[in-house]
């Protein structure tokens, strides 16, 4: 197939968009690849659809290679399904819904996993028909609170969705390591480094999941490793709890007057000053922070919680969101954020920088157990034993010696602090470092959620009806053509790995004597019958330098130019990635562009 820029529906830019911030956003607009339509939806372009064909190619001959069969549904749905799940709720703002003429509500799918479930409840009914994995290719919506970074993050995107039937745990673990191997070799396809790291499900629930993730200074993902093997992402990690300590003969609690010491770092500098330890300054360590937080329901509803966690640690709000919805005994999108002033007038209670854990309403500090409805949470290092510096409740007021279990209750534990690098891997397989990436799949061991939301039975071997358990597996197809940008580029444009490249080769005319293009159209008809795609810069009234710009920018593989070097017989052909260039005899000009393109 050739390619003419002569007709070719496209415009090439010399500058940024003004709305870009990363390098995959601004190279994919300005080579022509995509066009904003609104915030977070992209119009993709003839260049653009033939590497986002390419990408869904290389999932499809995976997926179809573990024996999953292709459907594809449509994006509009009705509520009712949804409704069966509780996810009409759940979903809270990221879902977009709409009525039709008869006031009917409808809503553009986020995921499929009600649709697959009930489709599979129509037509298969016997274990005989198990295991089975589906899969589509199709646009997902939502909408997004603050789309950015291009097509890293918007409201409309390209998923490939599957989903395996099993009439067991034991197929389920089976079809989900199928998934699994899949996954590894598409992204070794389409040459892009991930690394699989063990996730939260989420609002998804189910057992298990991983996420595979694109190492990448602009990744949102936070995720941590060890040499030892380890990985996961930071909202999955868990802390290395120390031992309870037995508090039999500890000292009583007392309180003392700490007048202007609403923060951690004024509290203890004036421990440390009125209070000291001989040999063993007091640090943030030994406080308890008391940190109130709102959690913002699917509903609507704001509740008001409060998480104690060691002095020393900063409450990481996406680890705090993917953690409590269990606590609050609901699923669903979870929005957290610090209290406001109104949160806190409506609390009482809660005195700002002296909040105790007893949340007292009195002047009394030990005991306080029932003292509040708020729900109160406690990092795991908060162990029995312990004992802390925390508030009294009492403006200017701290109590020291507070110990844990003897001295005040919670109401559970929970993973909210961040993860620091030099933290122990839960496993003990040493140290963790941390780095960021781009989510680019997520696999997700469901169990039977869903199955029994929307009472998905066969038949077993014995005649009786079980729930089926399912898995749900996810790739961003969109997502895979911005990382690939945003791994392979440099200065002057994209450099496209050849798997997903628009084209194998990109020949330019450089000049305007006409013999360059009777030579140029005779190269590019070899490399057409050699079964190679070719894009074909013959624009005549267009400068050499503005087409070396282009060739460069757009980032095929494989650059031929047929310039000067044709009165001696030669073309130059330039490796795209790597700049080498070679002058090679007009003769020889094919057979090597065919040994560079294998």
């Amino acid at each position: 197939m050739v390619l003419r820029l002569s007709t070719m529906f496209l415009r090439t830019l010399r500058e940024d968009p003004v709305d870009a911030e990363v390098a995959s956003h601004k190279l994919l607009v300005r080579a022509g690849y995509i066009r904003r339509a609104a915030p977070g939806i992209y119009t993709w372009l003839p260049m653009g659809l033939k590497v986002l064909a390419k990408v869904e190619a290389i999932v499809r001959e995976e997926m179809d290679a573990i024996g999953a069969q292709e459907v594809h549904f449509p994006a509009l749905l009705p509520r009712e399904p949804y409704e069966a799940t509780n996810r009409w709720t759940e979903y809270g703002e990221n879902l977009f819904r709409l009525q039709d003429r008869k006031g009917a509500d409808y809503l553009l799918a986020p995921t499929h996993e009600e649709m697959f479930t009930l489709l599979v409840k129509d037509l298969y009914s016997s274990y005989k028909d198990l295991p089975l994995s589906l899969y589509q290719i199709q646009n997902k919506y939502r909408d997004e609170a603050r789309p950015r970074a291009g097509l890293l993050r918007g409201r409309e995107f390209v998923m490939k969705d599957s989903y395996s039937f099993d009439i067991d745990d034991e197929g389920l673990e089976a079809s989900y390591q199928a998934h699994r191997r899949a996954y590894v070799r598409i992204f070794e396809r389409l040459g892009l480094e991930v690394v699989a790291v063990s996730a939260v499900s989420g609002a998804m629930g189910g057992s298990k999941s991983e996420e595979f993730l694109h190492p990448t200074a602009v990744g949102e993902d936070t995720y941590v490793r060890s040499a030892g093997g380890y990985a996961a992402n930071v909202e999955a990690v868990t802390t290395v709890v120390p031992p309870a300590i037995d508090y039999t003969d500890a000292p009583a609690a007392h309180v003392e007057e700490t007048p202007n010491t609403p923060t951690i770092e004024t509290l203890v500098a004036d421990a440390n000053a009125r209070f000291p330890r001989a040999g063993n300054p007091w640090t943030a360590a030994d406080t308890l922070k008391n940190v109130v937080l709102a959690v913002t329901l699917p509903t609507g509803e704001r509740r008001v919680v409060v998480i104690g966690v060691p002095g020393d640690r900063a409450v990481d709000l996406k680890r705090v969101e993917a953690n409590i919805g269990a606590h609050l005994e609901i699923g669903g999108e979870l929005a957290v954020e610090a209290a406001n002033e109104d949160d806190l007038k409506k609390n009482p209670a809660l005195i700002k920088g002296y909040i105790g854990p007893g949340l007292s309403k009195d002047a009394s500090v030990l005991g306080l157990e029932g003292s509040s409805k708020l729900l109160f949470l406690v990092d795991p290092r908060v162990v029995p034993g312990s004992s802390w510096i925390t508030g009294a409740n009492i403006q200017g007021v701290h109590v020291f010696g507070l110990v844990a279990e003897r001295d005040f209750g919670w109401d559970g534990t929970i993973e909210a602090v961040e993860v620091r690098a030099g933290d122990e891997a839960p496993d003990g397989s040493g140290p963790l470092e941390a780095a960021r990436g781009i989510e680019m799949g997520h696999i997700f061991q469901l169990g039977r959620k869903y199955a029994e939301a929307l009472e998905l039975k066969v038949l077993d071997r014995n005649g009786k009806l079980v729930t089926v358990t399912m898995g749900s597996y996810g790739i961003g197809v969109t997502r895979a053509v911005a990382a690939l940008a945003e791994s392979n580029h440099d200065e002057k444009g994209l450099t496209w790995p050849r798997a997903v490249a628009p084209a194998d080769v990109h020949v330019v005319a450089a000049g305007r004597d006409e013999a360059l293009y009777t030579a140029a159209e005779e190269l590019v008809a070899q490399l057409d019958a050699a079964g190679l795609e070719v894009l074909y810069d013959d624009r005549p009234k267009v400068s050499p330098g503005v087409k070396f710009g282009d060739a460069e920018l757009i980032g095929v593989p494989t650059i031929l130019v047929v310039g000067r070097g044709l009165a001696d017989g030669v073309v130059e052909i330039k490796d795209r990635a790597s700049g080498a260039a070679e002058n090679v005899p007009v003769a020889d000009a094919v057979r090597y562009v065919l040994a560079a393109a294998r």
